[in-house]
């Protein structure tokens, strides 16, 4: 088995995921959604990644700018994450052929002993040269010759090891160990198809593993499928941009698969470590990342470009941060000013400095008493050794000293994060939950970001905390409030990533996201979040209310109805019908103004469930909503339907009550009322003979005690005396004070279904999900 606390399950950084594929070898580039919303633009870089695939440099200034807005933010967001996938870069090689239709000596492909595609390097197999169009396409293989026997397709035999641990990651998705050990058994077999199938499903609902990415190309790598290999890094980036390590991995792949010949090569690794600045470049750990960068541009003695990715970093807060700077100083004393800056940075400093030298010697009468000496043109040096030297020195002491400015504003920022990113313990995705105290730091550092961050620092924070917070729909929930006042595309893709991917049976999140579509107008993508939901969660009665109320809203009664009614036909048991048939009847009585049909589904869910005493209750309501001195005969007619079913004591005592309470105030016949009263008097005294036998079971249960049995006698005999008082007491005051009928069910109608347990949290706008 894996380690599931090892570093593999490591990852820095996420992005809004789009749909992807049961397959990779299906995907392909044209299936990325329309709307990517992928990675942020770090701060101090360029929003536009335009000619990215040239050798250029990227003049930026050292402070990062603030967009102003969380929209702009997002926009950036996007157009980082698009440009990953615009870039231009070989085409993807076509998808094998699904097994069923391969050949016998091709479909077997997962033996223990890899088997490369491509045996020869110009795409020949079994040493047979292919023949190619002279832009290296190729060519149609010629069909071969007749006389071999025809193949019969046939599919491949998967080990039943496989089938086995597949089935139970099937039946059990959120087993996440299950899964485990099926992808370690596919790597360790080296099955090439059987790992393709499980990773592609595996990320379908656990993309933020990046470490497993990472397994997966180096399988397709180790099978000799270089394309592919880079495929699936391109879909883990695209998955969790923000991780630096899998960035790492992925151009250490690129630089190890390049052709160092072809001059188009540093182009294209250039663009992609600009890709990964930009994408994870403001994480707070990205240190490793931009010191890679350094180090490329370095070995490429490209020492320009070096200073200009420092000039980006000093102004991003990072972990390192001083680090850089030190570096940087090295980087400026151990190098000439004219090759570690452009050449206009130069001339253009050379000029101020010449400025500044001849400005000291201004004499008394406001003119320079020395004749402004020529500087030579471009970069070459000057002709005198001492001036030569002395100017070098003071462009580096220039060069740090702005710099120095933005280090001092970069170091203030870090002090104010830095007890925050202290607190993170576990910045990667683990299905394990993590500590309150970590949940506590991850929701006062996104309070504080919002409250003095700028958009980027925002949304990036935002990224970053879901990594490590998947599991937990308040941090989705906050992230999609913050964006839905600002972008209404990225609160969309929040919401519809936690739901379909980490998420997809919390009901709250699911609301919501129907909630907010309905406020964008797009009823019918609401009323297809609702419906997915309650396949996902069948007999979820609070999914199925707010689609009754959907419908209520849109005008759509007839609907409404017909879903209520859906609902008790399909319910599981008794009480869950009772329950719809309450909401059935008030739906009718308040909405239709249909009281003869409100009854009649009362009624006939009395029929069906004569121990629910929240039927009586509601259809005693309905009858008391008209004229109680016309319906006297129907009110009463409910009561003892009430009294001579099988309630329990306790609920026929109470609807005694208040049909003593009900004549009382509203009865034409004092003969009806004293035979009311009697009743209620026999039932209570039922229950107190109940209640004494209870007592005398428990007195004779502790009948070892000490005490004498003449004083117990006493004793109880006074409490009998007190319990019989006290019970005509509140008899008597029951039978004539109407203030306490007001106070014990005046509030019924207002919320008449609290005894059922399961839906006593649906008062709650969005009540928490069941557990």
């Amino acid at each position: 088995m894996l380690d599931t606390e090892s570093t593999t399950m490591e990852s820095n950084g996420n992005a809004f995921l789009p749909d992807l594929p049961a397959q990779a070898a299906d995907w392909s580039l044209d299936q990325v959604p329309p709307q990517p919303v992928a990675n942020v633009v770090p701060e101090g870089s360029d929003s536009s990644l335009e000619g990215l695939g040239q050798e250029q440099q990227i003049n930026q200034q050292t402070n990062s700018s603030d967009l102003g807005s969380v929209e702009k933010a997002v926009e950036q967001f996007q157009l980082a994450s698009a440009s990953l996938f615009q870039e231009e870069h070989p085409p993807p090689p076509p998808p094998p052929p699904p097994p069923p239709t391969e050949e016998p000596d091709q479909a077997v492909q997962y033996a223990s002993e890899p088997q490369p595609e491509v045996v020869g390097q110009d795409g020949s197999q079994d040493g047979t040269e292919v023949p190619q169009l002279e832009d290296g396409m190729e060519l149609e293989e010629p069909a071969r010759e007749s006389s071999q026997e025809p193949s019969v397709p046939t599919e491949p035999t998967l080990p039943s090891e496989f089938e086995k641990l597949f089935k139970i990651c099937e039946d059990s998705p959120e087993d996440f160990n299950a899964w485990v050990a099926l992808l370690q058994y596919v790597e360790q077999e080296n099955l090439l198809l059987p790992a393709r199938r499980s990773f592609d499903v595996f990320f379908l609902r656990y993309p933020y593993c990046y470490g497993y990415w990472k397994k997966y190309a180096d399988l397709e790598k180790k099978h000799g499928n270089i394309q592919v290999a880079e495929e699936v890094y391109r879909r883990g980036l695209q998955a969790i941009p923000l991780s630096v390590d899998l960035w790492l991995h992925y151009l250490t792949f690129i630089k190890e698969n390049s052709d160092l010949t072809d001059p188009e090569t540093e182009g294209r690794i250039r663009a992609s470590y600009e890709h990964a600045v930009l994408a994870a470049g403001t994480d707070f750990r990205s240190d490793r990342l931009w010191e890679s960068y350094i180090s490329w541009e370095t070995e490429q003695q490209k020492l320009a470009n070096v200073t200009t990715i420092y000039d980006r970093v000093l102004g991003i807060p990072t972990q390192l941060y001083s680090q850089h700077f030190q570096r940087f100083k090295d980087h400026v004393q151990g190098n000439h000013p004219k090759y570690f800056l452009s050449e206009e940075e130069f001339v253009q400093l050379r000029l101020e400095l010449s400025k500044s030298s001849l400005s000291g010697m201004v004499g008394e009468d406001g003119e320079s008493n020395v004749p402004q000496e020529e500087l030579p043109p471009g970069t070459e040096d000057l002709a005198d050794p001492a001036k030569r030297v002395t100017e070098i020195e003071n462009m580096r002491h220039k060069v740090i000293e702005v710099r120095q400015e933005v280090f001092n504003h970069n170091e203030h920022e870090v002090s104010k994060r830095w007890s925050f990113e202290e607190g993170i313990k576990r910045p990667y995705f683990h299905v394990k939950a993590l500590e309150k105290t970590q949940l506590n730091n991850w929701k006062e550092y996104l309070d504080f970001e919002i409250e003095n961050g700028t958009p980027e620092r925002v949304v990036v924070l935002f990224e970053r905390c879901l990594i490590a917070c998947a599991l937990y729909e308040e941090f989705w929930i906050k992230y999609a409030k913050y964006l839905e006042g600002f972008s209404t595309d990225g609160a969309r893709h929040v919401y519809k990533k936690a739901c379909s991917i980490h998420l997809p049976k919390k009901p709250s999140i699911h609301l919501l996201w129907a909630a907010f579509e309905e406020q964008q107008g797009n009823v019918e993508e609401a009323r297809g979040i609702l419906k997915a939901l309650e396949e996902t969660i069948p007999s979820l009665a609070m999914v199925r209310l707010r689609r009754v109320s959907l419908e209520r809203r849109r005008g759509n009664l007839e609907e409404a109805e017909a879903l209520l009614k859906e609902a008790m036909e399909s319910a599981k048991n008794a009480t869950e019908s009772s329950f719809y048939a309450v909401k059935l009847a008030r739906h009718l009585v308040k909405v239709q103004r249909s009281l003869s049909k409100a009854k009649k589904v009362l009624l006939d869910a009395i029929e069906k469930d004569q121990t629910s005493s929240r039927l009586y209750l509601n259809l005693l309501e309905l009858e008391f909503s008209g004229d109680v001195t016309q319906n006297e005969a129907e009110i009463l007619a409910c009561f003892d339907r009430a009294l001579r079913g099988p309630l329990p004591l306790e609920s026929r005592i109470v609807f005694s009550q208040r049909k003593v309470e009900f004549l009382e105030d509203f009865g034409s016949d004092i003969n009806m009322l004293v035979a009311a009263y009697e009743e209620q008097q026999k039932l209570q005294k039922e229950s107190d003979a109940l209640k004494r036998k209870a007592e005398n079971g428990y007195d004779s249960f502790f009948s070892s005690s000490q005490e004498p049995d003449a004083k117990r006698q006493r004793v109880d005999d006074a409490s009998a005396v007190a319990a019989s008082a006290m019970t005509d007491m509140q008899a008597n005051n029951s039978a004539y004070n109407y203030n306490w009928y007001q106070q014990q069910y005046g509030g019924w109608g207002q919320n008449s279904w609290g005894q059922y347990s399961q839906y006593a949290q649906y008062n709650q706008y969005y009540p928490p999900p069941p557990t």
